[in-house]
């Protein structure tokens, strides 16, 4: 069983990481913006309405990786996920304050952007309908 909780651990990893830059760079390439736009729609739902009821921020997938390193006996030491990747992956130890600011910035800028992609995108397309 351990051996599939490390597979679910390596899993998180990469994915909940990828969903990060996804989410902050996907607005980009104009095939990936309706993705990226509701991508970010999901993690503010997960933020600002789950965060209702277990606390602002609140993330899901941030949850289940915690359960699975709890299961392996690993305690990720911090309530921030971009804080936990900065000590995991690069060793760098970073406030929760700083975390929470950066990932905040970070998360308004990219959804400031891509809406504002899609909504100009979207007026394009239905301008050359007519």
């Amino acid at each position: 069983m351990k051996f599939f909780y490390h597979i679910a651990d390596y899993f998180f990893l990469l994915f909940h990481t990828a969903l990060m830059i996804f989410n902050l760079f996907a607005w980009i390439p104009a095939k990936w913006r309706k993705w990226n736009l509701l991508t970010l729609l999901i993690t503010a739902a997960s933020w600002f309405l789950l965060g209702i009821f277990y606390g602002i921020g609140y993330c899901f997938l941030t949850d289940w990786h915690w359960t699975i390193l709890t299961k392996l006996g690993k305690n990720p030491g911090v309530n921030s996920y971009v804080q936990y990747l900065f000590y995991r992956l690069l060793n760098i130890e970073i406030s929760a304050d700083f975390a929470d600011m950066l990932t905040l910035v970070l998360f308004f800028l990219a959804l400031i952007i891509s809406l504002m992609l899609n909504i100009r995108d979207f007026w394009r397309k239905r301008g050359k309908r007519k």
